[in-house]
């Protein structure tokens, strides 16, 4: 099976990793984020492991005034 390579702008979910660097938001800002919104729609749980649901988060982070 060939690997596959999606840019990051096109992908649904990201990592917390992928997100730190498509947002420009630092890693421990994106957990705490994270831990203090655990049932927000903009993540996607598996598991243990948080996904950042990009299109959702982008209207979140619009919604806002700060970080």
């Amino acid at each position: 099976m060939a690997n596959l390579s999606i840019p990051i702008w096109e992908k649904y979910t990201l990592s917390i990793e992928e997100a730190v660097a498509y947002f420009g938001i630092g890693e421990n800002k994106l957990r705490n984020l994270v831990n203090s919104n655990k049932n927000a729609s903009f993540i996607l749980w598996n598991g243990r492991k948080a996904q950042i649901k990009r299109a959702l988060f982008e209207k979140y982070i619009d919604s806002l005034e700060a970080i």
